[in-house]
């Protein structure tokens, strides 16, 4: 009989909650195989199978919070319950039944599709339906009542009302991931002293250079040429400029970072999450867009790894991909700030005297103003922008 426990969990980790089980008591299952999908208030993590057998006891259900270390169920190898393929399986699980009472005529046991159908044939009517729901399965439902039987019908709505019909809702409970980032969010509005400085960046040399050699670019490195990598480079020699910006406040102290990770937004179907580009002064403009594509990947996957989330310095956040032209980005503690992106948009301005289009995009840097004063946070964000205008001189770091 096998323990299936919780991994240990990092200390960094509030809380976590059993998402899914994907197999149920008496279902065999192959080493390997995903038994169960947990839920952290970071990432999602999928739990597997230690050894082929079947599961033998669940002893935690879809919903609860679970501790790192924690028992959840039991694997037994050596329930001698017969292997089975995906069709013969998903027959089990929709009629709930045991395979160990099904006969196996597929080799070395085997339990095949045909012999579920088979044993489906033999048993009494209506027995498949009567079988208890298992956990994370809908319930069926009851036989209607007959009009006018049972409880009394709800009154009439009245003439110039909607039904209550027309104004359906939905419940569903908060993810812990969500939970956690309006915990951040309250936090972060709560212990920092946050004010937000705004600028404009004229994209057009930017834009230029990528129109120049993105095929090529992409050709050699197998790698999209996208903002992010400018932005970057352009935050981290900012960032050696104004060291401030790159530290945060623990225990009264002021943390001066002699590193560069960068924390890059990335909206998930689960939520916001910023998974760290490691060591971003010593990437190139393609290491960068490889390290924000494969992060970016295991974000929608939902398999970052907690290890991918933690560290971060300072963030860089693009709402511009949702049509966003200026917004005020809230810190994420215990960094002292973070630089939003926006929508770039073809606006009139001033140069030479002379008023001409130009692709503009609007600059956002909150930063916590304990640490962080007015003329530094000015001065990054005038750094950034005037890299940006001038991209040689991100390799000349001037």
């Amino acid at each position: 009989m096998h323990e299936i426990k919780v991994p240990a969990l990092a200390e960094s980790v509030s809380e976590a909650r059993l998402l899914a089980w994907h197999l149920q008591v008496g279902q065999p299952v192959r080493r390997g195989d995903n038994l169960v999908d947990l839920e952290t208030d970071k990432v999602t993590l999928e739990i597997p199978a230690p050894a082929d057998g079947v599961l033998a006891e669940i002893l935690k259900q879809e919903g609860e919070a679970v501790n790192s270390q924690e028992l959840i169920a039991r694997l037994d190898d050596d329930a001698g319950t017969p292997t089975m393929g995906p069709a013969a399986r998903a027959l089990v699980a929709e009629h709930g039944l045991d395979p160990a009472a099904i006969p196996a005529t597929g080799k070395a046991g085997r339990l095949l599709k045909e012999d579920v159908l088979n044993h489906l044939k033999r048993s009494p009517p209506g027995q498949a339906a009567a079988a208890p729901a298992q956990p994370g399965q809908p319930e069926v439902a009851a036989p209607s009542l007959p009009e006018g039987a049972g409880a009394p019908q709800p009154a009439a709505p009245q003439p110039g009302q909607p039904s209550p019909a027309a104004r359906p809702e939905r419940r569903v409970p908060m993810s812990a991931l969500r939970r956690r980032i309006a915990e951040r969010l309250l936090q972060s509005q709560r212990e920092n002293a946050s004010l937000t400085t705004f600028n404009e960046v004229n994209m057009r040399p930017v834009m230029e250079l990528r129109r120049r050699y993105r095929e090529e670019f992409e050709q050699r490195h197998g790698v999209r040429l996208g903002y992010m990598s400018f932005f970057a480079k352009a935050a981290v020699e900012a960032l050696r400029r104004f060291p401030v910006v790159n530290a945060s406040v623990a225990d009264g102290d002021i943390v001066y970072h002699e590193y560069y990770d960068l924390s890059i937004a990335i909206s998930a179907p689960r939520g916001l999450v910023t998974p760290v580009v490691r060591a971003a002064d010593r990437l190139s403009l393609a290491g960068i867009e490889s390290a924000i594509r494969e992060l970016g990947e295991k974000a929608r996957q939902g398999t970052l790894a907690m290890e991918e989330l933690l560290g971060g310095i300072f963030t860089i956040t693009n709402g511009g991909i949702f049509g966003s032209l200026v917004s005020t980005p809230i810190l994420n503690p215990p960094q002292s700030a973070i630089l939003g992106m926006h929508k770039i948009q073809e606006r009139p301005v001033a140069e030479d005297g002379k008023v001409v289009i130009r692709p503009m995009m609007y600059l956002a840097l909150s930063y916590d103003h304990r640490i962080v004063d007015g003329r530094e946070a000015v001065q990054f964000l005038v750094a950034v922008k005037d890299l940006l205008e001038d991209p040689a001189r991100l390799l000349l770091q001037v």
